[in-house]
């Protein structure tokens, strides 16, 4: 069964650092790629940060660009974000996510349970 655990999230003050881990489990063949996701209260999901396993190519929305770095630890079946510079509109939960097969697709996705992330100004 594949299992998708986040941690690392917390409370900071505006301009610190966080890095969040997502552990993953439940399969030995490599991922299409992997990504962060987050959700704040009243809004809709949005995609963070992906990352392609094959080639190792990496995407980021435009408000974390230069802030955020995804990585991926293929020998540890770990991902990771490193948030710098945080603002308090980072304020989310925030979800590991992993297509296995198919399209680098939210919808063919497995997911984690969420690491909450708040930011204080």
């Amino acid at each position: 069964q594949v299992q998708l655990v986040e941690s690392g999230g917390g409370s900071v003050q505006a301009g610190g650092s966080l890095r969040l881990s997502c552990a993953a489990s439940g399969y030995t063949y490599s991922s299409v790629c992997m990504g962060w996701f987050r959700q704040a209260p009243g809004k809709e999901r949005e995609g963070v940060a992906t990352i392609v396993t094959g080639n190792g190519n990496t995407y980021y929305r435009d408000s974390v660009k230069g802030r955020f770095t995804i990585s991926q630890d293929n020998a540890k079946n770990t991902l990771y974000l490193q948030m710098g510079n945080l603002k308090p509109e980072d304020t989310a939960m925030y979800y590991c996510a992993a297509a296995l097969r198919g399209a680098c697709l939210a919808a063919n996705m497995y997911w984690g349970q969420g690491t909450q992330v708040t930011v204080s100004s």
